[in-house]
């Protein structure tokens, strides 16, 4: 008969064993890492030199000291001395320092929303992938422009290159003086994403084109109408579909 657990090397209480509870409060030390697992973090790659009771690590490469041959199971302080937990597929741990779920699957951990191949919100979000590494995604880039001034305003966001763009949207947060209206687009072509837009606070607009490819980094232009800018703010954002490359082999 094994003296553990099979999957999460539990030890056994075994026949006549002398001194039983030295194996029990063993197991429970164990389990209280395990059950509702939380990590400070995945990243670490040595041990820290003081270590709390139920601190526990994703041990991340190349790992050193009493860590060494660790890398991505889990290091658990308890007792005076750390323990290891094999990774195996389906485990699960709160990344305090990422404030995310990581699951363990196909040989690494992954974020929750990666893991179960669901859609997250992010600034760039890879909504398929396929095996040799090729990429598609979904990207939001946002700024805000304050104390508006000139007869024209550039981001410093731009839509990125080889990227397809579906629209610009923007937003006027405070007044613009001035300026009795403005435009919005890019450098020859003013009011691509739309033109004669708002001045007043609360004027919004969703800038929407038939998608384009862009071959370089193409930054948005707020250009005024019936005089310069003199203040205010608007925020603007970039709506655009990004490529990946395969990976290399």
């Amino acid at each position: 008969m094994s003296e553990t657990t099979s999957r999460l090397a539990l030890p056994f209480i075994m026949t006549a064993q002398a001194q039983k509870h030295i194996t029990h409060n063993e197991a429970l030390r164990l389990l209280d890492g395990l059950v509702q697992m939380r990590i400070i973090n995945a990243t670490s790659t040595t041990p820290p030199s003081a270590p709390d009771e139920g601190d526990a690590y994703i041990i991340a490469a190349p790992a050193t000291d009493v860590w060494t041959d660790w890398e991505k199971d889990v290091a658990f302080y308890t007792d005076g001395s750390w323990f290891r937990f094999p990774a195996i597929d389906g485990m699960r741990a709160w990344d305090a320092e990422a404030s995310t779920l990581l699951v363990y699957t196909v040989g690494s951990w992954k974020a929750l929303p990666e893991a179960l191949n669901l859609l997250k919100s992010a600034p760039l979000v890879q909504v398929a992938k396929g095996p040799l590494g090729g990429t598609t995604g979904l990207g939001v880039l946002e700024e805000t422009l304050a104390s508006l001034s000139g007869s024209s305003v550039a981001t410093t966001i731009a839509i990125p290159d080889r990227s397809i763009c579906f629209g610009v949207s923007t937003r006027t947060m405070t007044v613009i003086t001035g300026a009795t209206s403005f435009d919005c687009g890019i450098n020859g072509e003013p009011s691509k994403f739309g033109g004669s837009l708002g001045v007043a606070a609360g004027s919004t607009n969703l800038g929407i084109i038939g998608p384009q490819g862009f071959y370089a980094d193409t930054p948005i232009h707020l250009t005024a109408n019936g005089g310069d800018f003199t203040g205010g703010t608007v925020s603007v954002a970039i709506h655009y579909l990004s490529i990946g490359v395969l990976d290399a082999p």
